[in-house]
């Protein structure tokens, strides 16, 4: 049974190269085991550059990323597959290969030697990630004649099939309508991992995670509960826009709205 791990990240940077202007200033932040965790910000600000250092597509500028306790840059690039799986905004649509045996390919960390075949309980993780992720109609359909939001959840099964710990969402509702939209969102609040996910619409990320990261220029400007950090005042300088929280009838709920002031800045 997979279990969630916390994740720790401590002065956290990136540039594109050496003496580069960095695209990722010095963060740091936690994580605990099971919580979700969203990033957001405008264009820009960030989120793909440290989403790509929580997966270890970058190695760090400066600091450390720390699943379970273990630096990533420590584990073989193995284990890190067996902690870690990501689901990106885009993603290659001309694979030769079926929806069953793209989610097989979540499996392939655990195999043991090279190209080893799949087992019973890879058969059975397998078949429950196209359940969970409702494909097992496609799951002899090749990738290419699938639709965005298909390709989307196609991804996503495979992210689940990998059984990580730590699991890193770019965008995970792009490209869905608005029922997998929805879905994908449910399976966020319930499934038993800690969760990573860069998000633009605010008010599902206050609607969806546990805590918020804010990013503007490269720089962490906020990080806690949605409540605090998705603030009036943080969101219209991040965003440079009026922002406005109001309570929703009959739901008593907050809802964040957004306006251009007249000159186009926030007053």
């Amino acid at each position: 049974m997979t279990t969630a791990a916390g994740l720790s990240v401590t002065d956290l940077s990136w540039a594109p190269r050496r003496g580069g202007t960095p695209l990722l200033h010095p963060a740091s932040f936690e994580v605990a085991a099971g919580r979700v965790l969203g990033v957001v910000g405008p264009n820009g600000a960030g989120k793909t550059t440290l989403l790509r250092l929580l997966y270890r597509f970058h190695r760090p500028r400066t600091g450390t990323v720390c699943i379970g306790g273990d630096d990533i840059w420590r584990l073989s690039a193995t284990d890190v597959a067996r902690r870690v799986a990501a689901v990106l905004q885009e993603h290659p649509s001309d694979f030769a290969l079926t929806v069953a045996e793209i989610v097989a390919l979540g499996r392939t960390p655990h195999r043991r030697g090279f190209g080893g075949a799949a087992g019973a309980r890879d058969r059975d993780i397998i078949h429950a990630s196209l359940a969970q992720l409702d494909l097992h109609h496609l799951a002899h359909r090749h990738l290419g004649t699938l639709s965005g939001g298909e390709r989307q959840r196609v991804m996503v099964a495979r992210a689940l099939a990998q059984e990580p710990r730590l699991l890193i969402l770019d965008e995970p509702t792009n490209h869905l309508d608005i029922r997998h939209q929805l879905e994908v969102l449910d399976l966020i609040r319930t499934l038993p991992l800690t969760i990573v996910t860069s998000l633009h619409d605010l008010n599902l990320a206050a609607g969806v995670c546990d805590d918020v990261l804010l990013l503007d220029a490269g720089r962490c400007v906020g990080f806690g509960p949605p409540c605090d950090v998705l603030s009036e005042a943080a969101l219209s300088g991040v965003f440079r826009v009026n922002a406005r929280r109001e309570r929703l009838a009959p739901s008593n709920t907050d809802h964040l709205t957004f306006h251009l002031s007249n000159k186009g800045n926030p007053q």
